[in-house]
């Protein structure tokens, strides 16, 4: 885990400050004009204080080192939006990889099967061509036909 800066802790603060803002406007709108009284007044007052707060985790944001941007992917922040556990996509995620893995694994296998076949059949048909068959198998990770 990245070490927290002084950046990356104001940044954390004025995130805090916008939560409490939209708590604050959630508090007001549900007590809208309920004692009589207008409560046109506070509720602009927290909305400005929330555009505030909003531009300030804007500004921090900024210059927080570019390294301390590790970016979430898209189809991560969508499945949380979704309302799903995210350790699941994790989970489905690295499944996945694994699975691409052995596939690519299993191609890698074959072409190097493939190879070391086609130069036994070259080597076998062409002797003229065994240099260059085994000098092609070696630059390709092979030992040579047979």
């Amino acid at each position: 885990m990245a070490p927290i800066t002084p950046d990356l802790r104001n940044t954390q603060e004025d995130i805090k400050n916008v939560i409490q803002d939209l708590f604050q406007i959630l508090v007001q709108v549900s007590n809208y004009d309920s004692g009589g009284r207008s409560s046109r007044e506070p509720l602009a007052q927290d909305i400005l204080a929330l555009s505030q707060s909003l531009y300030q985790v804007h500004q921090s944001a900024t210059l927080l080192p570019p390294q301390s941007n590790k970016g979430i992917p898209e189809p991560l922040i969508q499945y949380v939006e979704n309302g799903r556990n995210p350790d699941i996509y994790t989970r489905e995620f690295v499944e996945l990889v694994r699975r691409l893995n052995q596939l690519a694994r299993g191609k890698m296998h074959a072409f190097r099967d493939f190879r070391d076949t086609l130069a036994a059949e070259l080597t076998r048909q062409m002797p003229e061509m065994s240099d260059d068959v085994r000098r092609v198998c070696e630059a390709t990770g092979g030992s040579g036909p047979g």
